[in-house]
């Protein structure tokens, strides 16, 4: 769990424990009105356990303070829209960024992804991903610590080869054109994508140029057990978890999923796109 979204789950709790002792009620009134265990006050007020929705709305409710949920609410939404400063990440490099995946997708079983631009760092090979974070490290003025961030992204890897997990991944046909690697290391690229086609625990889609879509090709983002979402923009890391946010993206990830082919259609389109590599 986030520093940041830690800090910002204990200041919810001591809003509501504000609340509480403004009413003129210890913890043990509190839970009687509500009808739940002393426990779960306690842990709200300390920032121990996330308060759902529903929670905060009860809370208002039993203080007869119905203005008080609006801002409760807020709060709240607030919590479920982490971000994260890649500034501030990379401040020692990218090793550190790379091992927190390598614990995300480990404590994950099921994940749906979608990328517009790039390869997903699932899927790489040493080479295009030693490119990627050479190119990252120069635009951020990060520290330079290429070859162990590479270790550490090829270390995430091996969740695809664990039977309990499954990965549904959607890849527009333009990443398989972005060259920002030499030639040779975007055949091996290539060739890797190829050989993902058909693994039990992987399921890969491609979106055609050209195909009908009900909606433009959009940023990429993953789908985490459908219960957070975590989306990258140029300076920023975001990680939503509310439900609407997570439905929304699940309904985006379902239109893209529609258009998209997979197994020797995907296989075609692959070849077609390391055929356009100038090798020579």
């Amino acid at each position: 769990m986030s520093t940041d979204f830690q800090s910002a789950r204990v200041a919810l709790g001591a809003r509501l424990r504000e609340l509480r002792a403004e009413a003129g009620l210890n913890g043990k009134d509190m839970a009687e009105r509500l009808g739940w265990q002393r426990s779960k006050v306690s842990r709200l007020e300390t920032g121990k356990q996330t308060a759902t929705a529903a929670d905060l709305d009860a809370w208002a409710q039993a203080l007869d303070a119905p203005a008080e949920a609006a801002d409760l609410q807020s709060r709240l939404r607030g919590m479920e829209s982490q971000q994260r400063s890649w500034r501030r990440q990379l401040t020692k490099g990218h090793r550190a960024v790379q091992d927190r995946y390598v614990v995300e997708y480990r404590q994950t079983a099921t994940v749906r992804g979608y990328e517009a631009t790039v390869i997903p760092g699932l899927f790489q090979t040493p080479e295009y991903a030693r490119h990627l974070l050479i190119h990252n490290a120069e635009l951020m003025q990060s520290p330079r610590d290429t070859e162990a961030a590479v270790n550490a992204r090829m270390q995430r890897q091996e969740v695809l080869y664990q039977p309990s997990k499954t990965f549904n991944v959607l890849i527009w046909e333009g990443a398989l054109h972005a060259l920002v690697c030499p030639a040779e290391a975007m055949a091996g690229q290539l060739d890797r994508l190829v050989g993902l086609i058909g693994m039990s625990s992987v399921s890969l889609g491609i979106v055609p140029f050209g195909v009908q879509l009900t909606l433009t090709p959009k940023h990429g983002f993953w789908i985490f057990d459908e219960e957070r979402v975590i989306v990258e923009t140029i300076n920023t890391e975001f990680t939503l978890e509310s439900g609407e946010d997570v439905a929304l993206y699940g309904r985006v990830w379902d239109r893209l999923d529609e258009s998209a082919v997979r197994g020797p259609q995907a296989h075609r389109l692959i070849a077609r796109a390391r055929a356009a590599l100038d090798l020579s």
